[in-house]
């Protein structure tokens, strides 16, 4: 496996990506393999809600063993909220070029005209999926399965009220009930496309819509932190919901539990070696802060 980390460079991510599919779909002779491509995108995760930037109120091993074993970026310029975000990420461009410029009203559409990196990769022979929080448009020609992705299940919207067994899930358009946590379940569905396409090169796209607020979390991940006295605190400038950030960090270590199933089934699958894996955070800043220094 050739493991990376961009933790905060979206636009990294997009070329890696893009410079490999185009190598893929413009050369004239015939490659010699086709890399698998996993981007895991969460939302709200602060640059400090990890145990490899010096984060000591929480563990993440899976997230940081990628680094360790990859590459870590820390200088990155990235708009800090939603559907901006993902425009950069699935064009490398700036999200006002591509017809961004809010996250409601019209304003987290993808313009029409844009080339998607699942289109891309789709020209290059690639099996596409998107699990979890797309937030560039709802309605066809502006959903997941209209810009480049085969599948696609989770939600459209930007905002999601409930993280547990949700009747209003979404699976390639039709509407379907979800099973257990949200996190968990798209990971199920990330890792059951892994084993459906494990003879055939794929680009999978798990944009997590946690650690976002509603601060819903299972309670395995919530009783650990529920009575933890903290080490590190927000900005002093800053005034911290205590709760709020023992919930943010439970979910933290949800995500990296989940990153691990993800690869513990690359490794299964013989595919470690044959998949860059890339991770990226929509950063943001203002009270929601958690655990800074």
């Amino acid at each position: 496996m050739e493991p990376v980390l961009p933790a905060y460079l979206p636009y990294l991510a997009f070329s890696c990506c893009l410079a490999s599919a185009c190598m893929l779909s413009c050369n004239n002779e015939k490659p010699q393999s086709k890399p698998n491509i996993i981007i895991i995108l969460t939302d709200d995760q602060g640059w400090g809600d990890l145990g490899i930037t010096g984060n000591k109120n929480l563990q993440t091993p899976n997230i940081d063993q990628l680094a360790l074993n990859g590459a870590l970026f820390d200088h990155f310029y990235v708009c800090p909220v939603s559907s901006p975000t993902r425009a950069e990420l699935l064009t490398g461009r700036y999200h006002d070029r591509s017809g961004v410029y809010s996250t409601s009203e019209g304003g987290e559409r993808l313009n029409l005209g844009e080339t998607t990196i699942a289109e891309v990769f789709k020209r290059a022979g690639y099996a596409t999926a998107a699990f979890g929080k797309w937030h560039n448009g709802m309605q066809y020609p502006y959903h997941p399965n209209a810009r480049g992705f085969d599948e696609f299940y989770g939600f459209c919207t930007g905002h999601w009220g409930d993280y547990f067994n949700s009747q209003l899930m979404e699976h390639n358009g039709e509407l379907v009930k979800g099973n257990g946590y949200i996190t968990d379940d798209l990971t199920d569905k990330a890792i059951d496309f892994i084993d459906k396409h494990r003879n055939d090169p794929f680009f999978l796209y798990i944009p997590y819509n946690t650690p976002h607020s509603p601060m819903q979390v299972p309670d395995q991940w919530w009783n650990k932190f529920k009575d933890k006295g903290l080490e590190m605190f927000a900005d002093e400038r800053v005034e911290e919901n205590i709760p709020f950030t023992r919930a943010a960090l439970a979910m933290c270590e949800n995500i990296d539990w989940n990153v691990g199933r993800i690869i513990e089934k690359l490794k299964e699958m013989e595919l470690d070696e044959e998949t860059i894996v890339l991770r990226s955070e929509e950063r943001r800043v203002g009270k929601e802060c958690r655990s800074r220094w």
